[in-house]
C-alpha cells in the first residue's frame, strides 16, 4: 500500500499532467483559429505601384493606330475605274457641207409623153425639172475622161472612148453603138472612190425604153470584190444577175440619175440588154460624181 507522500506525489504528478495537456489543447485551438482567419479575410490590397513599377503596356494598348500614308492607300486599296466620257455626236451639218451637183444638160430631142409603150413597171414622166441633188461640196465627175472597156470591144458605131468624153448630146457622132443583146460597159476611176451619183444617157435622140439596166460598183475589174449593185430593173432575170426591183424608164434629155449612197469603189460598170426599138446597145455619155476615197 502506497505511503502518503507517495499519493501526493502521484497527484502531483498527475494535476502536472493535465495542465499539460490542457495547455497543448489551448494551443492548437489557438492555432486552428488563426488558420481559419487568414483563410476567411480577403487578401490585402496590392500597394499601388509607381509608373516606374507598372509592367510595360503591350503595343495595341500603347501605341496610336498608325495612318496609311498616300503611298499605302494607293497599295492597298484598288484603283479607281477609269472612266471616259463618249465622244458627243457629231453633228452632219457640221462635217459635211451638201450642195447641189452641177449638171449641164443635153439639148431635148423630143416634147410630150411617148405613147404606145408596151413595158411592164414603166415609170411615169415627171412632166417637170428633176429635183436638184445633194453632194458633198467638193464632189466632181470622176468619170471624165477615164478609160472604158466593154463586153462589145468593137463597137458598131463610134468609139468607146466617148462615153467619157463629156458630150451627152444626141445627134450623130456623139453616142456608142454596142451589138445585140446583153451588153456592158466598165469605167476605171483609177482609185477607189466614194460615189455620190451615177448619170447615165443611152439614147435620147427618140422615145426609148433600155431593158435589163444594172448598175454596178466594185473594187475588181472582174466584180467579184466588195461588189455593189446600185440599180437593177430585169424583172425576169433574164441577165442572170439576179432579179430586180427598179422601173422601167423612157430615155430623155436629163439622163437617169441612180442615188449611190456614197458606195466605195474603183469600177463602174453599166449593163442593158437592148430596148423597145431594136436589141441594140446604145450609151452617150455616163458621168459618176464622187471623191478620192477618205477625202473629206
Amino acid at each position: 500500500m502506497l505511503s502518503k507522500s507517495k499519493w501526493s506525489l502521484l497527484i502531483i504528478m498527475l494535476m502536472s499532467l493535465c495542465l499539460i495537456m490542457a495547455a497543448c489543447g489551448k494551443k492548437e485551438e489557438a492555432a486552428q483559429q488563426s488558420t481559419t482567419t487568414q483563410t476567411e479575410q480577403p487578401a490585402a490590397q496590392a500597394p499601388a505601384t509607381t509608373p516606374a513599377e507598372q509592367p510595360a503596356a503591350t503595343p495595341a494598348e500603347s501605341q496610336p493606330v498608325a495612318t496609311p500614308t498616300q503611298a499605302e492607300t494607293k497599295t492597298t486599296q484598288p484603283a479607281a475605274k477609269e472612266t471616259v466620257a463618249p465622244p458627243a455626236p457629231a453633228t452632219a451639218a457640221a462635217e459635211v457641207k451638201l450642195v447641189e451637183l452641177e449638171i449641164k444638160l443635153p439639148k431635148p430631142m423630143f416634147i410630150g409623153t411617148p405613147q404606145n409603150l408596151q413595158v411592164p413597171k414603166l415609170e411615169k414622166p415627171l412632166g417637170k425639172p428633176r429635183p436638184p441633188f445633194l453632194a458633198p461640196e467638193g464632189t466632181t465627175n470622176v468619170a471624165a475622161g477615164r478609160p472604158v472597156k466593154s463586153s462589145d470591144e468593137a463597137p458598131v458605131i463610134g468609139e468607146l472612148k466617148m462615153i467619157t468624153d463629156g458630150d451627152k448630146e444626141a445627134g450623130d457622132g456623139s453616142y456608142v453603138e454596142l451589138g445585140p443583146f446583153l451588153q456592158n460597159v466598165t469605167i476605171d476611176l483609177g482609185k477607189k472612190h466614194t460615189v455620190y451619183a451615177i448619170l447615165a444617157w443611152h439614147f435620147h435622140k427618140q422615145p426609148r425604153v433600155y431593158y435589163d439596166v444594172i448598175v454596178q460598183v466594185a473594187d475588181d475589174a472582174n466584180f467579184t470584190s466588195n461588189v455593189a449593185t446600185l440599180y437593177n430593173n430585169d424583172l425576169d432575170n433574164s441577165a442572170k444577175m439576179g432579179t430586180g426591183a427598179d422601173n422601167h424608164f423612157v430615155e430623155t434629155a436629163e439622163g437617169r440619175l441612180i442615188d449611190a449612197k456614197g458606195v466605195q469603189g474603183r469600177y463602174v460598170r453599166l449593163h442593158s440588154n437592148g430596148n423597145s426599138n431594136d436589141d441594140l446597145n446604145h450609151y452617150i455619155e455616163v458621168a459618176v460624181y464622187g471623191k478620192p476615197a477618205g477625202a473629206i
